[in-house]
């Protein structure tokens, strides 16, 4: 992951951002694998830093950037409180919501449908596999945030290239 970040950004000041945003990303996984929880002392710096590296347009314009925080936010609250008026349950919590405005503040707002697109697919891919493999119950939670990270991190690195 970040010998990558090496070989798309060289050695610049967009190599260091790329390569926090690398390490935000595998911490965060690893929590979330773990505990099920995204801990805000990670993503909200996450979110912040991605701000300030598109201030000066590392990655996107900072227009963008911060459209992509609140898209990303307000996109998965607003699925979450609609799954929950239908079902009257929760289908994920708030450290997704925190973790797609965070990856929306890297990548800017147009990049949002492909993190959507990308985190869903290889999660109900992995659900599926592990429900045939008898690994799981069909209701057993998974963990969204590891989904959500390689879907920011590949669009981070081939979708803005």
């Amino acid at each position: 992951m970040t010998l990558h970040a090496g070989f798309v950004f060289g050695p610049t000041v967009a190599l260091l951002f790329a390569l926090v945003f690398c390490w935000f990303l595998i911490s965060l996984c690893f929590i979330d694998i773990e505990t099920q929880l995204l801990p805000d002392n990670l993503t909200l710096p996450l979110l912040w830093i991605g701000l300030i590296a598109n201030y000066s347009s590392l990655f996107n314009t900072l227009e963008s950037a911060v459209l992509g925080a609140v898209f990303g936010y307000c996109s998965l609250w607003l699925i979450y409180h609609i799954h929950r008026l239908i079902t009257g349950k929760p289908s994920m919590g708030y450290g997704d919501f925190k973790l797609l405005a965070a990856l929306g503040a890297w990548t800017g707002w147009e990049l949002l449908p492909m993190i959507i697109l990308l985190s869903s697919i290889s999660g109900i891919l992995f659900g599926l596999i592990k429900i045939l493999l008898k690994h799981n119950q069909p209701r057993t939670p998974i963990a969204f945030g590891p989904f959500l990270a390689g879907a920011g991190w590949a669009t981070l690195f081939w979708g803005m290239h």
